[in-house]
């Protein structure tokens, strides 16, 4: 495994300590703070490289310097490349150590002599350092002796910081986060980020003895371990097991990070609730209640963004004019807490009830979101003017969601009319729903609309599954309004020979077709491209495919005749295009609502784009890293 390391170059240690001292200011205790500085010195003549991991003192804790920025362990054989271009080897792997008495560890840097004939030798200030705290076997130094860690928990510190405490590590996230937003490095963001309601976060608290600071940190530390998978955990606390393992992605390890940044003002503000006559020292830390925030360490790609170019009449697909921006929002475990539009978007109660299936985890769904549009010429001027102009809010607690408009978009076709000029108001629609998943759907002065899912009786297994072959009836007060069922398992096939041709195996076909009825009506089907495709010749890799093709749908935007005749069509990146995977070769890319052209013969291919239609809808993905790292960026960018 070769790991390419930048080399980042620290800040001058005079202009750290009073960025972080206060310039001028007299400084009466000892500069614990972490850096070279501190007491714990390093110079480059040196093989070791001594520091502290610290809750109160943790003795018998796994410490490593990360060389190949994967926040876990790894052995070696580890190959480094060196600042000029070369590779040097270190045959026993990050170096690392386990802790003693007073947190102390000593890494052995012996390996990271490289020798004058091949460049530079390694400096272990230019890694973080991760400590990770071992449940039953990690042993805490408190005032009352030493105390066995309840649960495991992973910290670490910025390249140079030879504290590894639950605030270094606060720091160090922080100071990635502020890298990223001005494009600069961890370290040079690394003095604005190391301070926290007056606590300097890189010091050795228990050294200064700074109650507060170390009330903090156990608080911290608490909410770190509460988020670490009982798996882990599990695996941890087994009989010969020392940390060395390997068990969470680099992505888990900023995942953790991230939760740790955007919690960590919540739980300090409980330790604060809690503090009297100023003394922390007497905060219970141990049985405080803090924050319960779920993650989902898996990172999943989830959609993020819409943008819909759309028209009131059918026009070649070029001629769509951008009609609204749609921008969706989860939690740190990838929960869907809202979607807003800038222009009009296309309350749908189907889709609502798909939600609810998956209780708002849309990495769940084969597809998420199937597209809609508002076909409104409104949508267009509301477009242009800035800010949101509709919003969904999700309340999954307590099984409700709202729909807010400041537009008359759906006026004619919903009854739906804003109540105002701003959005947070009465809402305009309400949905709940009851534990076996029946929507209800409300909307001022209108009977209440009711959504059933109706599964497809006699599809296959294998495919019969979240959000796959799900029909629905819809009943308005006591009116059938739609019934869309399937009725059987329909026909599957292999992709066919076009006039003789072979089946470019890249593109779509249609591969299954499952029959559907609206309102008793025959003659529509789902079509869908289900199969496995060979990504090499020699057939030792396979990728599922899993696509919905086309569906038929009743459009209430679109008043007259045809509104009962139209579909939508789904297109996706090339099985060729590098980096696919059974997940990102599965996401809708683009899809275009045209009228509808009957149903395809199975076999065919499907082309990705018609020549003309109502709405083209292009979708946006992230991974929750990277949709959680971008939102933080922008905050810190703001401040």
């Amino acid at each position: 495994m070769v790991a390419v390391m930048k080399r980042l170059t620290c800040l001058p240690l005079s202009v750290l300590f009073f960025a972080l001292a206060g310039c001028g200011e007299e400084v009466n205790e000892l500069p614990v703070d972490g850096r070279d500085f501190d007491g714990v010195q390093y110079s480059e003549s040196e093989s070791v490289y001594t520091g502290r991991a610290i809750d109160g003192y943790l003795k018998n804790a796994r410490v490593w310097l990360d060389l190949d920025g994967d926040g876990q362990y790894s052995k070696g054989p580890l190959d480094v490349t060196l600042a000029n271009g070369d590779t040097h080897r270190l045959d026993r792997g990050e170096p690392t150590a386990m802790t003693t008495a007073g947190g102390r560890f000593s890494l052995d840097l012996a390996e990271f002599q490289v020798g004058l004939s091949k460049g530079k030798d390694l400096d272990p200030r230019d890694y973080p350092l991760y400590a990770l705290a071992l449940p039953g076997k990690t042993m805490e130094e408190t005032h009352s002796g030493e105390v066995p860690v309840p649960r495991a928990y992973l910290m670490s510190a910025s390249p140079g910081v030879t504290n590894v405490t639950p605030l270094t590590t606060l720091a160090r996230f922080r100071a990635k986060v502020a890298g990223q937003a001005s494009m600069g490095s961890e370290n040079a963001a690394l003095a604005d980020s190391a301070e926290l309601n007056g606590v300097n976060l890189l010091q050795d608290y228990v050294q200064a003895n700074n109650e507060k600071a170390h009330a903090y940190a156990r608080a911290l530390a608490r909410f770190m371990a509460s988020q670490i998978p009982d798996e882990y955990n599990k695996d941890l606390a087994a009989e010969g097991s020392d940390g060395t393992g390997r068990f969470l992605s680099s992505k888990a390890v900023d995942l953790l990070g991230i939760s740790l940044i955007r919690n960590a003002r919540e739980v300090v503000s409980r330790v604060d609730a809690q503090v009297s006559g100023g003394r922390y020292g007497n905060v219970d830390t141990d049985n405080l209640a803090l924050p319960r925030v779920d993650i989902e360490l898996k990172n999943p790609s989830l959609l993020t963004g819409l943008k819909v170019f759309a028209n009131t009449e059918e026009v070649r697909v070029e001629a769509l004019e951008l009609s609204a921006a749609l921008e969706f929002d989860y939690t740190e475990d990838g929960q869907l807490l809202s979607v807003s539009s800038q222009g009009c978007m296309e309350p749908s109660l189907p889709e609502i009830a798909r939600l609810v299936q998956v209780n708002g985890y849309m990495a769940q769904m084969k597809n998420q979101w199937h597209p809609s549009a508002s076909l409104s010429a409104e949508s267009k001027q509301a477009y242009a003017d800035a800010g949101i102009d509709e919003r969904i809010v999700f309340d999954w607690k307590n099984k409700r969601a709202y729909f807010d408009t400041v537009t008359s978009c759906h006026k004619g076709t919903r009854g739906v009319s804003s109540e105002g000029s701003e959005l947070g108001g009465t809402p305009e629609i309400t949905w709940s729903w009851d534990n076996e998943g029946e929507v209800v759907e409300k909307v001022a002065a209108s009977p209440d609309r009711k959504i059933n899912l109706l599964a497809a009786a006699s599809a296959p297994a294998e495919v019969l599954g979240q959000s796959w072959v799900t029909g629905y009836r819809i009943v308005a007060g006591d009116t059938p309004e739609v019934a869309l069922a399937f009725s059987d398992s329909g026909s599957n096939c292999e992709p066919a020979s076009m006039d003789g041709e072979e089946p470019d195996l890249t593109a779509s076909h249609v591969t299954q077709l499952f029959p559907v009825t609206i309102d008793g009506e025959a003659g529509h089907a789902y079509e869908y491209d289900i199969r496995e495709y060979r990504v090499d010749e020699d057939g030792t890799r396979s990728l599922p495919v899993e696509r919905l093709l086309k569906y038929p749908l009743r459009s209430l935007s679109k008043a007259g005749p045809d509104a009962g005749n139209l579909q939508w069509r789904l297109s996706y990146a090339s099985l060729e295009q590098k980096g696919l995977d059974r997940v990102s070769a599965n996401l809708v890319r683009e899809a275009y609502l045209e009228d509808r052209d009957g149903i395809s013969e199975c076999g065919v291919p499907v082309s990705n784009a018609p020549g003309t239609a109502y709405a083209k809808v292009s979708y946006t993905y992230k991974t929750l890293t990277e949709y959680l790292l971008q939102g933080l960026a922008e905050e810190v960018a703001g401040d």
